[in-house]
């Protein structure tokens, strides 16, 4: 599966580079960005770049780095940030707060900069993938067929209490969220495989982890977690139920952006504050978030798709300050992620990672020192802060290409699509969706792969995995 030419991978950065050329009008060139990410999207999904893998169908491959990293995490970087240039504008619900409002250039010129920068990483993203996106896989090993959905409810069922475990003890809890995520995606599949098998057993035992699952994604306080909760299982459905979870699961991730602001935060006040207990807090938020139709002064919707949907208002914070008043970071935050690497039961006075990615926040006035809120820089903005535009472009394409190959090592490892990237890419490196901080993701990335070495020596063990 070869490029047609490579001349074509250059037209993934036209976009940019065209809202580049218009940077005097940062309206027109903002646009010219945003718009370039959905024509990103599309030479990639007719395969105009590169052809689309054949070995499977379409709705059979959605999880491979081309689609679900795309999707959810360039969805997320360079789409959601429409609402809050709109509110740059002056708008709010798509309405002109006031006939007299005086745009901010300043504040303007930066949106629209973030939103070039936000393209040009999206072009490196796929660049990456595609040059390394090499399908069919030349398999090493095999699973037989009638196994599939059994491997998938053990894996589900064992994951979890070993993450649990790994919990518990000290220095070592890092594997406990990869173990859980892996128990999820497993749980979910199986949920998948179960229903148009009709194996009642199955079936209602994976109905059951999967709503043990959700529940905990619901007093996590996050949105993210209930979303991808519903994403996955509708992504996994839908091979064998493309009309059903169409008709059923796009109105229902459209609700769920919006109500869940207000669900989130009715919880957080509640729980996080320490006056109510978890069911309590939850029942509060629910009762709020079903009758927030009735507040016309609640405004928490369009704070959350202005504010907190994107996280473009923070890039320009680091944007205005770096490099104006700091300097850019060089290599200093890959010898922190080398840091973050080793596990601190080998090394007790290990700094907290969490400190040294707040030390660049505070430095960029983000938040003030002392502060509860904890603001993280995101994967682009740590390229930024390295490089600037040179380490976005580095930086993004090393994603993608990282991304891709792992995705081809466990399809080659583990007899193909299903387990092999349906199950332990999704479940072990799901970090890829969403892009964290640079010490964050790299720690995850490599731990995650030695996971999947572990798990690859079991399911050989077990002889579950045969060779070819």
């Amino acid at each position: 599966m070869k490029a047609k030419s490579l001349e074509r991978y250059l037209v993934l950065f036209i976009p940019w580079a065209l809202a580049a050329l218009f940077s005097s009008d940062p309206i027109i060139s903002y646009l010219i960005a945003w718009l370039g990410s959905f024509f990103i999207f599309y030479i990639t999904f007719v395969g105009w770049v590169k052809p689309i893998p054949s070995d499977r169908a379409l709705s059979e491959q959605i999880m491979r780095p081309i689609f679900i990293i795309q999707i959810i995490f360039a969805g997320f970087m360079c789409c959601t940030s429409i609402f809050y240039f709109f509110n740059v504008l002056g708008y709010e619900d798509f309405a002109k707060v006031q006939t007299f409002f005086t745009i901010d250039p300043d504040r303007l010129n930066l949106t629209a900069l973030c939103q070039r920068y936000y393209c040009l990483g999206h072009a490196s993203l796929v660049a990456g993938i595609l040059m390394f996106m090499e399908y069919p896989v030349k398999k090493e090993y095999y699973t037989e067929k009638t196994a599939l959905a059994k491997v998938l409810l053990y894996t589900a069922l064992i994951s979890f209490p070993v993450s649990i475990l790994f919990l518990r003890i000290p220095g070592l809890s890092q594997f406990y969220y990869q173990l859980s995520s892996l128990s999820f995606i497993s749980g979910t599949l199986a949920l998948a495989f179960a229903i148009p098998l009709k194996k009642a057993g199955n079936t209602l035992i994976c109905i059951g982890l999967y709503f043990f699952n959700f529940y905990q994604a619901l007093i996590s306080g996050f949105k993210e977690p209930i979303i991808i909760s519903v994403l996955v299982l509708g992504i996994f459905l839908y091979p064998s139920y493309k009309k059903l979870v169409t008709v059923i699961f796009v109105p229902l991730i459209i609700l769920l952006f919006t109500f869940l602001p207000t669900y989130n935060r009715i919880f957080r006040q509640n729980a996080w504050s320490g006056d109510t207990d978890t069911e309590e807090a939850t029942q509060l938020a629910i009762d709020a978030t079903l009758n927030s139709s009735d507040n016309p002064d609640d405004d928490s919707n369009w704070g959350f798709l202005a504010y907190r949907l994107s996280e473009i208002d923070m890039f320009t914070r680091y944007v205005k300050s770096t490099p104006a008043q700091v300097d850019y970071y060089g290599a200093v935050l890959l010898q922190q992620s080398a840091i973050a690497v080793v596990p601190r039961v080998f090394w007790p006075s290990k700094p907290i990672t969490e400190d040294l990615v707040m030390e660049r926040v505070y430095n960029a006035g983000v938040v003030n020192r002392g502060s509860n809120v904890s603001a993280k820089p995101s994967f682009v903005v740590d390229a930024y802060l390295s490089y600037g535009e040179l380490g976005i472009f580095l930086y993004l394409f090393a994603y993608g290409a990282i991304a891709q190959i792992i995705a081809l090592k466990c399809e080659r490892l583990f007899g193909g699509y299903t387990l092999g990237t349906a199950l332990i890419f999704s479940g072990l490196f799901q970090v890829f969706w969403r892009g964290l901080s640079l010490e964050f993701l790299i720690n995850c990335v490599f731990w995650s792969y030695f996971t999947m070495l572990i798990v690859f020596r079991v399911l050989r063990y077990k002889n579950i995995l045969q060779p070819i």
